[in-house]
């Protein structure tokens, strides 16, 4: 798909409100309603079996006419599961945690748009210059897995500055249209929210989960590799609750002298089971004690207090927007 205009212009959104990749809480009837909605919905695939990722698409695809995307982690072979977008006419293919070179002549091909997450300007120059089509700038502010070190407010403008003219996306943070109209001042084509979706009605997110997000303040995240079972090394961040707790008050032990390393903490409902510092999210359906779980959430948490549908967040988020830049205009310095 070539760029025609601006981003979303060639996607043809009404509203410049993207939702982030939420990991396993994505659902297609998150994403449709999202795009439904004039915003762009993204499926988080990168876990699932071709065949799964391959209905999720499907399913998706009957929910909405309008275009969505597909997140795929590069720290896996992805190629099966890209066929599998591919294949089924997914126009928005986007890659994070790895390098999208080997993947770009095979979006394109397909006539799909491709997008990168970046976390530095230096990396956003080299993924545009392999031949990738938009830019996500990640700031550390972001919640879930992280993959720079540098804040929103100063990562998007030098993004913005190294890539021009491709389109940058603002990521970390945003979960207001007061954000995301500073996420234009900065010169980004659109916002990409994450924390803010987690408490959309249509997520598969634990209500427990979503309460613990809606009473947390902006100071109640951790960023770190605590939760690192199933993704080693990979820093991201959570909700400080009882596991982040023990974990510090143990010292901040290494993997493997960890307080409770052992303890089976919930099951899914065919049994699995899901131990303490794995990388496992609260989903709907999981069965025992999900407080200490991986509660990942963005800094925006003390902006997120309520769950709502997404269509009504995502026509919050560009409504707001609106009167912030309206009640701007004119003023100097």
């Amino acid at each position: 798909m070539k760029l025609r205009g601006d981003f979303c212009t060639t996607l043809g959104m009404r509203l410049p409100v993207v939702q982030a990749p939420i990991g396993s809480a994505t659902t297609p009837q998150l994403v449709a309603a999202v795009s439904n909605a004039g915003g762009l919905g993204m499926l988080a695939l990168t876990w699932m079996d071709d065949a799964e990722a391959g209905a999720r698409i499907r399913e998706t695809q009957s929910l909405t006419t309008r275009p969505f995307g597909v997140n795929l982690a590069l720290q896996w072979p992805q190629r099966g599961r890209l066929a599998q977008c591919l294949e089924a006419g997914v126009p928005v293919i986007s890659t994070f945690w790895g390098d999208p070179a080997p993947y770009v002549e095979l979006v394109h091909d397909a006539g799909a748009l491709h997008i990168h997450t970046v976390g530095s300007a230096e990396e956003a120059r080299r993924v545009v210059g392999a031949g990738v089509d938009v830019v996500v700038a990640q700031g550390w502010e972001a919640g879930g897995h992280v993959w720079g070190e540098v804040a929103t407010l100063p990562l998007v403008p030098a993004v913005v500055e190294a890539v021009q003219p491709v389109p940058v996306l603002a990521a970390g943070g945003i979960a207001t249209g007061r954000g995301l109209a500073a996420a234009f001042a900065l010169g980004a084509a659109a916002g990409w929210v994450g924390t803010r979706y987690l408490l959309a009605s249509e997520a598969d997110v634990h209500p427990d989960y979503q309460a613990a997000i809606a009473a947390a303040t902006e100071a109640d995240t951790i960023y770190g590799t605590v939760f690192d079972g199933g993704w080693p090394d990979a820093p991201h961040r959570a909700l400080r609750n009882s596991t982040v707790k023990a974990w510090e008050l143990a010292g901040r032990p290494e993997r493997g002298r960890r307080p409770g390393e052992a303890d089976v903490l919930a099951t899914t409902p065919d049994g699995t089971r899901l131990f303490r510092y794995g990388d496992d999210l609260p989903l709907r359906d999981r069965i025992g004690d999900v407080e200490p779980m991986a509660l990942y959430a963005g800094q925006s948490t003390g902006l997120v207090h309520s769950v709502q549908p997404a269509d009504v967040i995502t026509r919050e988020l560009a409504d707001e927007a609106d009167k912030v830049l309206a009640g701007l205009r004119g003023t100097r310095i």
